[in-house]
């Protein structure tokens, strides 16, 4: 189940967080370690990202050999019991069709609804804590006084693409009707918090928005109904592992095999949505044509530029993809496939193995599965995948880079300086179809540096920092460009401090398309965030990146540090006595009972000037006495 933790947070995809307080009157709650006050203007709509919300059956499949059928509302994800005892009913629930994406024959499956289909996958005593995915945040949102009407949850089906999102469910139209609900409903606009895949959702939203509003009325609808946008570990240009599953298959933890697994995968559309792409490949902008000329069947104009073929690896820290292709069985062995692979094809022996490198773009743009026709039956769907769903989209191409949203707050948070797969070695099994490809080989960035999985050398050009151990760095940091050309800068401990340990340079130049390394130093042992904060370069608008040390892709949702930044800033917005464009960074002291701990060395509550030792019946240790003092609002100000 470990595992399956790590599949929800590669493809954990999209979540969005309203949060707009109506008075800054918030008082301290030294019982309940909380804050009261006046919140009639928050709200909260959560959409949750991919394999983070329940499916459950709309259909009667009477299963053979197992006593446990699926009746309709029965769980399908995700419902261990039942994938144990009767795996391929289970399966009949899950895949769809690869070329139309409709739902298997014999069963049909539909997203859950309400907050029950977020918090956790599959309740329960052992699996429970294991499939949580958003039941931290509701109870953070609890203990802050969020009332329940406040949170609302949008689930949605995380097998499809975007396209057929709106097609079959009308989600994006619900969507933006669950916006201007939000707004009549509290009064205020909302805050996108977007983790994962979500934040590429949230982008196709914002540009199928621009084909249901009027130009002139687009960017003020998104001024009243969108406060600021939090992206938090968004796989801006796309994530290396989704290639892995598409092509060997990964179990993520559940009782299949990786065929059956990698069968499963290659049947959702959204499965290409994760791809990696070039940074230097764009696609023409539609919208206008349409606007003007009608909705037509046109599709977008693929280009790149010539930093693609003057650089290797598109600009990723190497190849993605290095894979043997068989022994040549005949004449035309790959058809339609580029000059550039066919060149390196002529190398190839009778009899002996080629092995084929691929950069981002040559798998974002099919050339990969193109080569791979002859060997392999899954490279047709993939190709039909990838021309249909995502090339030939008529509001968006999702495989290529976007500019700054056209929001007036943009927060950019992931975590850095895990060990994070960008590149794979495949060579065939000698199996049958699913299982015909294994992999040889991983290649691993880790703080600045390449390395395999075998020991071998590796090729490259790493960036000065890793990912999050699921999205590689150079994909998480693009909204580094969204920059302007003048930053501040600040480093400062995740942990409460004093703020001796703060480090700051202030407007630091800042090149377009190129990272910023700050010159700071670092205490061992010490986890920091680097705050990297823009507000001068676009006017009445603030862009913020968040780099968090260690911090993990799927639990940085649950961290406490996040939850605590992400509620200062918000407090720190809507006070009238904020002197700053962004909370300052000086001093973090403890804000829950939780953050309050038995200091041993000093026989007493660490931040004295916050807790105080205060027991209450069923205590079992100094640390669970030490709560935070009864105190007003006051405590707070020194964050403004």
């Amino acid at each position: 189940m470990r595992d399956l933790q790590r599949f929800s947070s590669c493809f954990v995809s999209f979540v969005i967080f309203t949060l707009l307080i109506d008075t800054p009157s918030l008082l301290v709650n030294g019982e309940g370690g909380g804050f009261s006050g006046d919140y009639s203007k928050l709200s909260g709509i959560i959409i949750p990202g991919y394999a983070s919300t329940q499916l459950r059956a709309w259909s009667i499949l009477d299963c053979p050999y197992s006593p446990l059928d699926f009746n309709p509302l029965d769980a399908v994800w995700l419902d261990s019991t039942k994938l144990l005892s009767a795996v391929n009913c289970w399966l009949k629930c899950m895949l769809l069709d690869p070329y139309n994406q409709t739902d298997h024959p014999e069963c049909k499956s539909r997203p859950d609804s309400g907050l029950s289909a977020i918090t956790e996958l599959e309740p329960g005593y052992i699996t429970g804590p294991l499939s949580s995915v958003w039941k931290e945040w509701v109870r953070w949102c609890i203990e802050f006084g969020i009332e329940a009407n406040a949170i609302i949850a949008v689930p949605y089906d995380w097998r499809l693409s975007a396209s057929m999102l709106e097609e079959r469910d009308l989600y994006f139209h619900k969507l933006k009707i669950t916006f201007e609900t939000a707004l009549k409903l509290r009064g205020g606009p909302s805050i996108v918090f977007a983790h994962s895949l979500g934040n590429n959702v949230f982008r196709y939203f914002l540009e199928w928005l621009k084909l249901e509003i009027a130009p002139k009325q687009y960017l003020q609808w998104l001024d009243d109904h969108i406060h600021a946008y939090f992206a938090v570990g968004a796989p801006l240009l796309g994530s290396c592992e989704a290639v892995k599953a598409t092509l060997s298959g990964e179990t993520f933890g559940l009782p299949v095999s990786e065929g059956t697994a990698r069968l499963m995968f290659n049947s959702f559309g959204s499965a290409l949505w994760m791809f990696p792409f070039s940074k230097y490949c764009r696609s023409d902008n539609v919208y206008w044509k349409n606007f003007f000329e009608g909705k037509g069947k046109g599709n977008h104009k693929y280009h790149c530029d010539d930093m693609e073929f003057h650089l290797n690896y598109s600009g990723w820290p190497t190849n993605i993809v290095n894979i043997e292709i068989p022994t040549n069985r005949g004449g035309k062995t790959y058809p339609s496939i580029t000059e550039e692979t066919l060149s390196n094809l002529s190398s190839m022996e009778c009899g002996l193995p080629t092995q084929l490198s691929f950069s981002a773009r040559e798998v974002s743009d099919g050339t990969l599965f193109k080569a791979m026709e002859d060997y392999d039956p899954d490279s047709k769907r993939l190709i039909y995948q990838l021309e249909k769903l995502y090339h030939g989209d008529p509001v968006l191409n999702p495989l290529t880079p976007w500019d700054r949203p056209p929001l007036k707050n943009v927060f950019c948070i992931y975590g850095i300086d895990s060990k994070t797969e960008v590149g794979y070695y495949f060579a065939p099994s000698g199996k049958p179809y699913p299982d015909n490809w294994i992999i040889t080989d991983v290649i691993y960035e880790h703080e600045g540096g390449l390395f395999s999985r075998s020991g071998n050398s590796v090729d490259g050009n790493p960036g000065v920092k890793s990912g999050d151990d699921t999205v590689p760095y150079h994909s998480l940091s693009w909204c580094k460009t969204w920059l302007g050309p003048k930053v501040n800068i600040t480093r400062a401990p995740q942990s409460e401090h004093d703020g001796s340990d703060v480090q700051e340079e202030l407007n630091v130049e800042h090149l377009y398309d190129t990272d910023i390394v700050p010159n700071m130093t670092r205490t061992p042992r010490v986890k920091y965030i680097t705050y990297y904060e823009d507000s001068e370069s676009l006017p009445g608008k603030r862009t913020a990146v968040w780099e968090v040390d260690k911090a993990s892709h799927r639990n940085i949702v649950r961290s406490p540090v996040l939850m605590r930044e992400l509620w200062l800033q918000m407090w720190h917005d809507i006070h009238p006595d904020a002197k700053s464009k962004f909370v300052t960074k000086a001093k973090r002291g403890p804000l829950r009972n939780e953050d309050c701990y038995w200091d041993y060395g000093k026989a007493r509550c660490a931040w004295p000037e916050h807790c105080e030792y205060r027991y209450l019946f069923g205590d079992v240790h100094l640390g669970q006495s030490c709560r935070l003092k009864n105190s007003s609002a006051d405590s707070l100000l020194h964050y403004l």
